[in-house]
């Protein structure tokens, strides 16, 4: 028999516990073993029942959000954390740095708390698919505590270091990947990138690498609510060398600048007789996403054809894959994320299961291989066979 997923809810409201519980009680695949009011009554309970996965409020007395991620991540560095956050620029920064400090994903809090039957519905379409994603139904070993209550901080919260390991999910099963050469004829003339799960600190790793005179134009597409990408505009553009806007209007397209799509407006590229411009429009979503990759790699690869490089990163879903089919068609190439660097290996996993990506890499190998690929027109054959 196939063990439940083990569930910890934190938050320090009574109603949100009880209606979170609730919800997630309903589902034969998840079992709650424990909920908690704030974060040092959370660090107890998960030394005395482990835990597969938490929901962690942000916003909580005593010992809040990110101090108790804090914690939990030096004695349980891959135990899957999804942040609860409302839909405010104060949580929503809070919740950009919680998940640049560790945490694997977030959803927000259901809003108008008097119909109760929205917010069931609201958490069960949002909250229950990524615990399904950060959990697969596999046996999860028992001992992943140090066997002991962590010491609480009262400090400052710890400041987030480049060293924060990104938690993954290791999968057993390995998809082969196609040995499909790049085009060395054609350099590279734009990057388009899309993620989900685990975006933001994978794009803070990647874009934080590149050097401050990439000559090509970065287009990003995060799966994200507007005031989030707000805030994740203003933190990348703190540890990006380059400029990174947040696309709110039309805009002309300059090189060596990151333009990242606004939540709930899809972000397309369009060549006009005045230069290549951006533009947002709310047509339906796509893939139940808007932003949707899929729209953005479209209209790249209809604007810079053969000298557009699409790297898809890690996130839930499929989006981006049909992009992909275009980027290729129109003689584009495509690097996706690797299985082991990805916090959840859906997106970049469909990609290479259809035998679009012509590399399949480690994150910490894609921004060399973006700054290779434009410098010289290709990349070398090993990556192209997924590796070094």
């Amino acid at each position: 028999m196939t063990p439940k997923i083990r569930v910890l809810v934190v938050d320090d409201s009574v109603v949100v516990r009880r209606l979170v519980s609730d919800v997630l009680a309903e589902d034969p695949a998840i079992e709650v073993v424990g909920t908690a009011s704030n974060g040092r009554v959370a660090l107890a309970r998960l030394h005395q029942t482990p835990a597969d996965l938490v929901t962690l409020d942000i916003e909580m007395p005593d010992l809040d959000g990110l101090r108790t991620l804090a914690e939990i991540r030096k004695v349980q560095p891959k135990l899957p954390v999804i942040m609860f956050s409302t839909l405010t620029q104060r949580a929503a920064s809070a919740t950009i740095e919680a998940l640049t400090l560790g945490a694997n994903d977030y959803v927000t809090k259901p809003e108008g708390a008097g119909n109760l039957a929205a917010a069931r519905d609201r958490i069960k379409e949002q909250l229950v698919p990524k615990i399904k994603a950060l959990c697969p139904r596999q046996p999860t070993p028992l001992a992943r505590s140090t066997g002991r209550i962590p010491t609480i901080r009262t400090g400052p919260i710890p400041t987030v270091r480049s060293t924060t390991p990104i938690p993954t999910l290791r999968s057993t099963s390995q998809i082969p990947v196609r040995d499909l050469a790049f085009n060395a004829r054609e350099p590279v003339t734009a990057i388009a990138i899309g993620v989900s799960t685990g975006g933001p600190l994978a794009l803070e790793r990647l874009l934080g690498a590149l050097p401050k005179d990439l000559p090509v134009p970065v287009f990003i597409v995060q799966h994200m609510p507007p005031v989030f990408t707000t805030a994740l505009a203003a933190r990348l553009a703190r540890v990006c060398p380059l400029p990174v806007t947040e696309v709110v209007a039309p805009m002309r397209v300059e090189p060596g600048h990151v333009y990242l799509a606004r939540g709930d407006f899809h972000m397309v590229v369009e060549r006009t007789p005045l230069g290549v411009v951006l533009r947002n429009h709310q047509e339906a979503p796509e893939n139940s996403c808007r932003p949707a990759v899929d729209v953005l790699f479209r209209s790249v690869g209809a604007s810079y054809g053969a000298g557009t490089l699409a790297v898809v990163l890690t996130g839930m879903g499929n989006d981006g894959q049909r992009g992909c089919e275009h980027i290729r068609a129109s003689g584009g190439s495509v690097v996706a994320q690797d299985q082991s660097s990805s916090v959840v290996w859906g997106m970049p996993g469909a990609v290479a299961r259809a035998g679009l990506a012509n590399a399949v890499l480690p994150l910490a190998d894609i921004a060399p291989e973006i700054v290779q690929r434009v410098q010289r027109g290709s990349l070398p054959r090993s990556a192209a066979q997924g590796g070094r």
